[in-house]
């Protein structure tokens, strides 16, 4: 039993609080970045802005999709969706771009990456969770959670396209056939492309557990 109802983090919080808590972490990492480059006199992490904006892309796609009341825009926008929803915790991979820089502390370019990191993936797990509930209304909980389950191992194999294959989400309009001859082929030769499943599985994993985390906090009540 939870005391005065209360939880340790409220699932009901009401939508303008949340966009304005989004809005704050997603303020903090442009305030970072912008800091950044009149102290090291280039625009080293830049690339960031833009792929933030990539990252709440799909947290857009799911408020208009909660909140649509035609049956056309949702079975239109869902697909769009599901394209974007890897460009969240792609900034994870953004990792890589660290190293030591003259003029900027490490311990700086350390916390933008994982400021950024931390709340692309927020924003991640929130259009997830929209979207988990929409699937749960309209089939049921078992059904929202395999939803889930293939959404985010789907987002571990974008991130190897993404990362390693250099391919974007709207590649799939502007060039779908070299798109869909890079996924057969590196899906059917796993011996020659071994990084291929080893960051699908390994990013899948790593998000289908911090998501269930994320999802079991908002859940559980104070004890």
């Amino acid at each position: 039993m939870s005391r005065g109802g209360q939880y340790l983090v409220t699932s009901n919080m009401s939508n303008q609080a949340r966009w304005l808590l989004l809005s704050l972490s997603g303020g903090w990492c442009l305030v970072l970045i912008a800091a950044r480059i009149p102290v090291a006199g280039r625009s080293d992490y830049l690339f960031l802005v833009w792929n933030l904006f990539l990252a709440v892309l799909p947290l857009v796609f799911s408020e208009i999709l909660r909140t649509a009341r035609s049956r056309g825009v949702r079975w239109s926008l869902a697909p769009v969706w599901f394209l974007f929803f890897p460009n969240a915790p792609y900034i994870l991979t953004d990792l890589l771009h660290l190293k030591q820089r003259t003029g900027v502390p490490l311990w700086y370019d350390l916390l933008l990456l994982m400021s950024c990191a931390a709340v692309a993936l927020i924003f991640g797990f929130v259009s997830l969770q929209q979207m988990q509930d929409m699937v749960a209304k309209a089939w049921g909980a078992v059904t929202s959670w395999i939803f889930v389950v293939i959404t985010l191992f789907a987002a571990g194999f974008g991130i190897y396209l993404g990362r390693f294959l250099r391919w974007n989400s709207w590649d799939i309009v502007t060039n779908p056939t070299g798109l869909a001859w890079d996924v057969v082929r590196h899906l059917g030769d796993p011996y020659t492309y071994p990084a291929t499943y080893g960051v699908t599985l390994g990013f899948g994993v790593l998000l289908s557990l911090c998501y269930a985390m994320f999802s079991g906090l908002q859940r559980q009540p104070a004890q």
